[in-house]
C-alpha cells in the first residue's frame, strides 16, 4: 500500500514537475509582447499625438499630461514614436525570419531528406553566404538598394536563410531513418507526400522555436541599422533610429536614447525567454530528462 502512495505522488507530482518549466518570466514575457503587439497593432486608433509633427518650442520637453515621455529634440511626442517605432520593429522582426523559415526550412528538409550532390550544393551555397559578415553584407546592400522596409526586410530575410537551413536539416537527418518514414516509403508514398506529412510536422515545433529566438536577433538588427542611418527612411520612426537621435542630446536629456533602448531590450528579452521555452517544450530529450 506504501509502495503504490508512493507511486501515485509520484506521477501526480510529474505534471506539476513540468508544468514549472513555464515559469513567472515566461508569463511576464508574454505580458510585455502581448502589449506591445496591442500598441503598434491600435497605433493609429488610439489617442497619440502625430509622430512626426514638430514643435521646436517644445523641444525635449519633460514628461507632462501633454507628453507622457516628453518630446524629442525636433518637438515630436516620445510615446507617440516610441509606439509607432514598435510597429516597425515588429513588421521587420516578423517578417524578416518568415523568409528563412520558409525557404531556408524548404532547403534544409530538401538537402536532408535526398542527400548526396544536392545536399552538398545546398550546404555549400548556405556557408558561402555565412562567409560574408552579415552586418557589413546587411549595410552594403541597404546602401546600395535604398533605405526602405521592404528591402531592409527582404535582406536581413535572405541573412537567416542559412540558419534556418540547418536547424530543418539537422532535424530532417534525424528523422529520414526513422520507423514512420521507412513503413511510408514501403507502402510506396511518393516523396513529397512523405516529406509533407510525415517529415514536415516533425520537423515544424524546431522550426518554430528558432524562429522566435530569429526575431530577437532580427529586432537588434534593425535596430543596429536604423541607429547607423541604414534603416528605415525618415521620419518614419524606429527604435534603433530614435536611439541614434537621442545619441545626441546625452548631456541634456538621456531619457530619449534610454526609453527606446528600454523598449527594445524588454522586447528581445522576451522573445529569447518564449523562444527558450517553446524550445524546452518541443525538445524530446530535454523532455525526457
Amino acid at each position: 500500500m506504501a509502495t503504490l502512495e508512493l507511486s501515485l505522488d509520484e506521477t501526480s507530482a510529474q505534471p506539476v514537475r513540468r508544468g514549472r518549466r513555464v515559469g513567472t518570466l515566461f508569463w511576464l514575457a508574454i505580458g510585455w509582447m502581448t502589449l506591445v503587439f496591442a500598441v503598434a497593432i491600435l497605433a493609429d486608433v488610439l489617442p497619440l499625438p502625430s509622430p512626426t509633427d514638430m514643435d521646436m518650442l517644445e523641444r525635449r520637453a519633460p514628461f507632462s499630461a501633454e507628453h507622457w515621455l516628453g518630446t524629442d529634440g525636433l518637438g515630436r511626442d516620445e510615446l507617440s514614436r516610441l509606439i509607432y517605432g514598435a510597429r516597425i520593429s515588429l513588421i521587420v522582426g516578423l517578417c524578416a525570419p518568415v523568409i528563412g523559415l520558409v525557404f531556408g526550412g524548404a532547403l534544409g528538409m530538401l538537402a536532408g531528406y535526398f542527400r548526396g550532390r544536392f545536399e552538398s550544393f545546398v550546404v555549400g551555397s548556405m556557408d558561402v553566404l555565412l562567409a560574408f559578415p552579415p552586418l557589413i553584407l546587411a549595410l552594403a546592400v541597404t546602401a546600395y538598394l535604398g533605405q526602405s522596409i521592404f528591402n531592409l526586410t527582404c535582406i536581413l530575410g535572405v541573412l537567416g536563410i542559412p540558419a534556418f537551413m540547418r536547424v530543418a536539416r539537422a532535424a530532417t537527418l534525424s528523422l529520414a531513418r526513422r520507423e514512420f518514414v521507412i513503413a511510408a516509403q514501403a507502402l510506396g508514398a511518393t516523396h513529397s507526400r512523405i516529406l509533407l506529412r510525415e517529415l514536415l510536422p516533425n520537423v515544424l515545433l524546431p522550426l518554430l522555436a528558432f524562429f522566435l529566438l530569429a526575431v530577437a536577433v532580427t529586432i537588434v538588427v534593425e535596430g543596429a541599422l536604423s541607429f547607423l542611418g541604414l534603416g528605415v527612411p525618415p521620419p518614419i520612426s524606429s527604435w534603433g533610429s530614435m536611439i541614434g537621435e537621442g545619441r545626441e542630446s546625452l548631456d541634456v536629456a538621456p531619457r530619449l536614447a534610454f526609453i527606446p533602448a528600454i523598449a527594445m531590450f524588454l522586447t528581445v528579452l522576451s522573445f529569447n525567454l518564449i523562444g527558450d521555452t517553446a524550445r524546452a517544450l518541443t525538445d524530446p530529450k530535454q523532455g525526457a530528462l
